[in-house]
C-alpha cells in the first residue's frame, strides 16, 4: 500500500440517536486528488471534521500525514490547509487585511515574509485586484477565493476542500480546478469534498462514495468506472438472430431501433430489415467472444461498442440515490 496522507479505522461518530458516520476505513494516498462524494447528509462535512480535530469520533481512530488525530493536532494542522463548510471573514476589513490577520494569528508563520506570502496568494486566485476592496462586497465567488488563498498562505502538504468552486461562475471554477491540478502538481495532497460529478471527474485521481454515513467505495477514478456494469451495443439487421446468440450466452438483452439514442426500450420483435440496437451486459464475458458468436451464426454486424458505466451511473448503482450533475 502507499504511504497514506489520510487513514482511517472503523472512524464512527454519533450525535445521540443519528448515526452520522459509520464505521469508515479512508485510504487516501500522498499525492492524489481525493474526490469525496456523497448527497447532503451522507456524512462528508462530519468526517472531514473529525480529521482536522473539530469534533470527537465516537470510536476509531485517524491518521492525517502519518499522525494520529486528534493527539497531534497542533503538529499536523500548520501542515494542512482547509477551507470547510464556506469561508468566514470580517467583512468590513478588506481581503489584504483579512490574510494578514489570519496570517498574524499563525505562530509558524514567519512575519518578515507576511505581505509578500499575502500578495502572492491573493494573485494565485486571482483577486489582487481586489485586494484592498471590504470582503462584505465581494461576491460568494470572491470569498471563496479568498478562502483559498488564506490555505495556501504557507506551504502546505495537505487541502482539504469542501465544495470549492460553491457560487463560482463558470470562469472561476475553471480557475479553480487548474489551481487544484498545480497543486497536487507540486505533490500537495488534495481532498476533495464534492456533489459536482463533472468536478471530481475532471480533477480527480481517486474518489470515495459515502452513502447514509457508510463508505460505499473507494479506489482510482479508472477502478471506479470499471467496477460499473460493462454492456456492448451491436447494430444489425439481424436483430432477432443476435438476441437469440447473446441469450444463448446467457446476457442480459434489450432491444431497440438503432435511431432511439441508446435509450433501452424492449421491443419484442423488432423489424429485422432494418438496423436495430441490441444491448447486453456482458459481465465477465469478453467482447471478441461475443463479436465471434455473433460473426458464427450468421449475423451481420455493422456496429459494435463497448460501453462502460460512467460515474454518474456508478453512484446510482451504489447509492440508488440521484446526484447533482449541474454545474
Amino acid at each position: 500500500m502507499p504511504d497514506l496522507a489520510i487513514e482511517t479505522h472503523g472512524l464512527t461518530k454519533r450525535f445521540r440517536s443519528q448515526l452520522a458516520v459509520d464505521g469508515l476505513d479512508l485510504a487516501v494516498p500522498q499525492g492524489a486528488v481525493f474526490g469525496f462524494l456523497g448527497p447532503n447528509g451522507s456524512g462528508k462535512t462530519t468526517t472531514i471534521r473529525m480529521l482536522l480535530g473539530l469534533v470527537a469520533a465516537t470510536a476509531g481512530d485517524a491518521r492525517v500525514l502519518g499522525s494520529d488525530m486528534p493527539r497531534h493536532v497542533d503538529a499536523v494542522l500548520p501542515r494542512v490547509g482547509a477551507l470547510v463548510e464556506g469561508p468566514a471573514f470580517s467583512p468590513y476589513l478588506s481581503g489584504e487585511a483579512n490574510l494578514h490577520r489570519f496570517d498574524a494569528a499563525d505562530r509558524r508563520a514567519p512575519r518578515r515574509t507576511r505581505t509578500a506570502r499575502v500578495a502572492e496568494a491573493l494573485d494565485r486566485v486571482g483577486l489582487s485586484h481586489a485586494a484592498r476592496k471590504k470582503v462584505h462586497a465581494y461576491s460568494l465567488g470572491m470569498k471563496q477565493r479568498l478562502g483559498l488563498a488564506n490555505a495556501l498562505l504557507m506551504p502546505r502538504e495537505l487541502l482539504v476542500l469542501d465544495e470549492p468552486t460553491n457560487g463560482l461562475d463558470p470562469q472561476g471554477t475553471r480557475e479553480v480546478r487548474a489551481l487544484i491540478r498545480s497543486f497536487a502538481g507540486d505533490g500537495t495532497t488534495v481532498f476533495v469534498s464534492s456533489h459536482l460529478l463533472a468536478e471530481v471527474e475532471q480533477i480527480c485521481s481517486h474518489v470515495g462514495v459515502m452513502s447514509a454515513g457508510r463508505l460505499v467505495t473507494q479506489g482510482t477514478l479508472e477502478e471506479f468506472r470499471d467496477e460499473g456494469e460493462t454492456r456492448v451495443l451491436v447494430r444489425t439487421p439481424d436483430a432477432v438472430r443476435a438476441r437469440e446468440v447473446l441469450t444463448g450466452l446467457e446476457l442480459g438483452i434489450n432491444i431497440e431501433p438503432a435511431g432511439r439514442g441508446g435509450r433501452e426500450a424492449a421491443v419484442s420483435r423488432p423489424d429485422a430489415t432494418d438496423d436495430e440496437s441490441v444491448t447486453a451486459r456482458i459481465g465477465a464475458t469478453p467482447p471478441e467472444v461475443i463479436v465471434a458468436a455473433l460473426v458464427g451464426a450468421g449475423v451481420r454486424v455493422r456496429g459494435f461498442e463497448t460501453l462502460h458505466a460512467n460515474l454518474e451511473q456508478r453512484f446510482v448503482e451504489l447509492t440508488g440515490e440521484g446526484f447533482d450533475v449541474v454545474q
